[in-house]
């Protein structure tokens, strides 16, 4: 894919540096051979009133996102790229995740100003491990996400190397497919559709039925994918020999189906959430076929 040069988007919330190393908050504890270290320090401080306020306001600094031990050079973060190499690609990753996001801003852009409204871009975060979320806390284990309480789509970049690894899904074509997706949920909040499907799955019977709910969702903003690339070809040409089998190879990689015999050896289609394989690259390449928004119904 042919992105370098181009313009990056400047809704990003890179939270690289701050993010926690493993999940469960946006902060590490203190370890126990800190306690002991810092104890001749507080026991004083348990003493007296003015001691105990000075704990009181450290700890409050400390939980409020500020380490204090920082101040004589303790508590630095584990979770710092270790060497110049590793930052440089992580970098480089930042770079083109904000370049594919400024792609979706123009074509959602173009798109909602000619049939008559005004496009309202998400924001990415950009984490490593762990963050905070207007859905609750984001962990690498969940994958790329959009949260429509906070209209935001969180993506930890070590996310591409797994589904690189595990999945044998490569290229930068797959990342921009990703990525697409879930801004094509941002689509479907602005166009009260995640909604709509949040009340009628509140009077579907059964967890199979609520499924099958968000299946439709997926398939859609995979074919919202669809339409982002169709449109950015014609606006960028961005595309390369083989960017669209990268996606596709993606999309067939992530796929229910997929996934599950991977794992356990067999598909349970009742649990299935997101669609099948197949079902993942027929509305993808739907999209980029057509480029239009009524090809991509798939609650009919």
């Amino acid at each position: 894919m042919k992105w370098k040069d181009r313009r990056r988007s400047s809704n990003v919330e890179d939270r690289r540096e701050s993010s926690g190393s493993s999940g469960g908050g946006g902060f590490n504890m203190p370890s126990l051979q800190t306690l002991f270290f810092l104890y001749p320090i507080i026991k004083p401080l348990l003493r007296s009133k003015f001691g105990l306020l000075i704990l009181g306001i450290g700890a409050f600094a400390y939980f409020s996102g500020f380490n204090p031990l920082s101040i004589v050079g303790m508590g630095k973060s584990s979770n710092t790229p270790t060497t110049k190499v590793q930052k440089q690609k992580d970098d480089q990753e930042a770079a083109f995740m904000s370049t594919v996001l400024a792609d979706t801003e123009d074509v959602w852009s173009s798109i909602f100003r000619q049939a008559g409204y005004k496009y309202q871009p998400p924001k990415m975060v950009l984490y490593r491990g762990s963050t905070r979320s207007g859905c609750g806390y984001a962990q690498a284990q969940m994958g790329p996400f959009y949260c429509p309480n906070d209209q935001k789509v969180y993506v930890d970049l070590g996310f591409f190397d797994e589904m690189k690894q595990k999945f044998g899904a490569s290229g930068d074509f797959a990342q921009a497919y990703v990525l697409a997706h879930e801004v094509g949920h941002h689509i479907q909040n602005l166009q009260g559709t995640l909604e709509k499907v949040e009340m009628a799955k509140q009077r579907s019977y059964g967890k199979s039925g609520k499924n099958a709910l968000q299946v439709k969702v997926e398939l859609q903003a995979d074919c919202y994918a669809g339409i982002w690339a169709h449109h950015a070809q014609k606006m960028k040409h961005m595309l390369e020999e083989g960017d669209i089998d990268e996606a596709l190879n993606a999309a067939n990689a992530i796929g229910d189906d997929h996934l599950q015999k991977q794992a356990t050896g067999y598909v349970m289609p009742d649990s299935f959430t997101h669609g099948t394989s197949k079902q993942r690259m027929s509305w993808f390449y739907r999209g980029l076929k057509s480029g239009d928004l009524k090809s991509c119904n798939t609650f009919n």
